[in-house]
């Protein structure tokens, strides 16, 4: 008998799909989730682009989706959800564990820089690094550029040179871009052109002196662990081989190095998830790209795509508001956001004579508003820079309206606990030269070319804080002999960072009210530190999450609003982003301040002010005011006509109600 050959060929993954029995689970998925998020939830292999629009409900869909994987008893650590702010990762963590158990606070959760931190750790040796390596903020790396410029050969007096912010900044711009130096000086900065050579030379030093001195800044941490991933060395495949799922949050925020991780993660399982809005794309300032959320379906094979349109957040009218500004956008995925909340009155374009009526305007209205019964906690102002509110200012102060404005200096950047800090990382990392410099100003008598000599000495191991300071023969500093003993003592035993932190009070005390004026104010700081010390068992885990996470803001900046319990908000757009309030006022719509005339030469940059203006009308809830003043004050013509804001002019009567201002004040 002839026999026909016949070849099996295996099933594609994709092609067979196994029904999953949804009674299975702890939770009704289908009934706790609208048909959008179930879809999006419930994926399991693949690749998927979850565009949510405003208001949408993504963090749920995310949080359901870590449940469901959990349910279908996939090992928690095998999940890895990356966001940008280590409190969106705890926020959703804990409503995941509430949600089924605490099975969900074990996946790996938390900021890019964090999981970076993390890795580099545990991998180090695979890496070239030294896993003790002591990662610098934006502060401490301004400070080595700024001793790398100040030398002579650098600084010339007949050329202005660029400041040490200015530098970090454009450095840290082309390694989140990928742009060359070069690049983005010619485009922000042409007049340092003929100094091109000196800021490269710069770099250059400043890359070798972190390398040489075990420091790793902000970018450092992107770029290693970008080099980690792309290589198929063990160290990788045992990593990858934990990681199964890999959820990106506010993708749309992420940079071309942070695309180019995600890349990495998913280069074998391709399990990926990546969720956001690229309506709400608005940090290009900050090195992130719009484009790479567009791309995202180039980046991987067979991306799906789902979009979140049911809004829980606005009634219809300001969503209609909102879509209208969308609708012009030139590059966009296409969503029309709607609500089961009902209509609700529309939004008011309100034009002022001047900056000060509208002012004054506004404070009237959120009398009126708290008069309703809506608190003043419940309502904002925007703008779109921080300039724009000082009128205002001045009158919500003359009526007594207590105000928070959304910005300051954040704790771990005050000079008293940099100080503190530096102390720590001293005793982590010896080789800390920036740490070193700044706790030996400190001292009384102590200047720049004294902690040089001491740094030299340092660096040549004629003293070290590895023995006691008496038995060093090259130990002739005898007043810093407290200081030596301290950190001997401290990098000897194993004492918990609470009792650390103790010890480093004990002798920085006089020190510190010796350096600042105010530091009755500032010892309020201090106490709080100590507060989050006790929730650390390990001084290396307390140093990372304080340099890659700030934690929380001053007393110095907060301790003025906390005395109120009511305040209501001003904030930037860009502040504003992921909050909401039931009434939003939106000042200064107009043209060539938002958008501001930069921006107008450049379709890139004209199209993220369309999209900081969707942003800042999707805060609002229940009423929206939008508003411009028609005359405006330039220092050189005097008074001048203004136009309102392009965005403001598309919107047509049926989508917002137009009121002129009269001055009956």
């Amino acid at each position: 008998m002839n026999q026909k050959k016949y070849v099996l060929k295996r099933t594609s993954q994709t092609g067979l799909v196994k029904k999953i029995d949804e009674a299975r689970f702890a939770i009704n998925y289908q009934e706790e989730l609208n048909a959008s998020q179930f879809e999006a939830a419930s994926t399991v292999n693949g690749c998927y682009l979850i565009i949510a629009g405003a208001g949408t409900g993504k963090t749920r869909t995310l949080v359901y989706r870590v449940a469901r994987l959990i349910e279908l008893g996939y090992d928690p650590n095998s999940i890895l959800l990356l966001t940008f702010t280590r409190k969106a990762a705890n926020e959703m963590m804990k409503r995941a564990s509430m949600l089924l158990d605490d099975r969900c606070s074990k996946i790996r959760g938390g900021t890019f820089h964090s999981f970076a931190n993390l890795t580099l750790r545990k991998y180090a040796k695979a890496i070239g690094l030294d896993s003790n390596f002591t990662i610098l903020d934006q502060g401490d790396s301004e400070d080595i550029i700024n001793l790398i410029r100040s030398q002579d050969r650098f600084l010339t007096k007949d050329k202005r040179f660029p400041n040490k912010q200015t530098l970090n900044k454009v450095y840290s711009l082309s390694v989140n871009t990928g742009k060359k130096v070069e690049v983005i000086i010619e485009n922000d900065y042409p007049h340092f052109l003929p100094l091109l050579d000196k800021i490269l030379e710069i770099q250059k030093i400043f890359t070798e002196y972190k390398r040489r001195n075990n420091l790793l800044d902000y970018d450092d941490l992107l770029v290693y662990l970008r080099e980690f991933l792309h290589k198929d060395s063990p160290a990788v495949k045992a990593l990858l081989s934990e990681i199964k799922f890999v959820m990106v949050d506010e993708y749309q925020d992420t940079n071309h190095l942070q695309a180019e991780i995600v890349k990495g993660l998913a280069k074998y399982n391709k399990n990926v998830m990546v969720v956001g809005d690229d309506s709400q794309a608005i940090y290009s300032f900050r090195g992130a790209d719009f484009h790479n959320i567009m791309e995202f379906p180039k980046l991987f094979d067979d991306v799906k795509i789902i979009k979140l349109e049911e809004n829980y957040r606005s009634v219809q009218s300001i969503l209609n508001f909102a879509n209208r500004i969308n609708e012009s956008a030139v590059e966009k995925y296409k969503k029309d956001l709607y609500t089961r909340r009902g209509s609700g009155e529309l939004p008011n374009i309100v034009a002022a004579t001047t900056d000060n009526l509208q002012s004054k305007f506004i404070v009237e209205k959120i009398l009126d508003l708290r008069e309703e019964g809506i608190p003043l906690k419940d309502i904002a102002v925007l703008f779109r820079s921080s300039f724009f509110s000082f009128d205002l200012e001045l009158e919500l102060s003359k009526a007594n309206i207590p105000f928070q404005k959304f910005g300051g200096m954040k704790f771990v950047e005050t000079a008293h606990i940099k100080d503190v800090m530096a102390f720590l990382r001293i005793v982590v990392n010896p080789k800390d030269v920036i740490s070193w410099y700044r706790v030996l100003l400190l001292h009384e008598g102590v200047g720049p070319k004294t902690a040089q000599r001491i740094l030299d000495e340092l660096a040549t191991a004629r003293i070290t804080i590895k023995a006691e300071p008496d038995n060093q023969p090259g130990f002739k500093h005898h007043k810093l002999g407290p200081l030596f003993y301290l950190l001997y003592e401290l990098q000897k035993k194993k004492y918990l960072p609470s009792e650390m932190v103790q010890k480093v009070y004990e002798y920085y005390w006089e020190l510190f009210k010796a350096n600042y004026d105010d530091w009755n104010k500032r010892k309020k700081d201090l106490e709080i530190f100590q507060n989050i010390v006790e929730n650390y068992s390990s001084i290396e885990s307390l140093l990372s999450d304080m340099a890659i996470e700030p934690i929380i803001e001053s007393v110095l900046d907060v301790e003025a609003t906390d005395k109120e319990e009511e305040y209501i908000t001003l904030s930037t757009i860009h502040s504003a982003k992921g909050l909401e309030w039931h009434s939003v006022f939106i000042i200064h719509a107009v043209e060539g301040y938002f958008p501001s005339a930069r921006s107008v030469e450049n379709l890139d940059s004209l199209e993220e002010e369309r999209r900081l203006m969707y942003v800042a009308s999707t805060r609002a809830k229940n009423n929206l005011y939008v508003s411009y003043p028609m005359n405006l004050f330039d220092r050189e013509a005097g008074m001048t006509l203004s136009k309102p804001s392009r965005f403001i002019s598309e919107i047509t009567p049926d989508l917002a109600e137009g009121w002129l201002l009269e001055d009956d004040f």
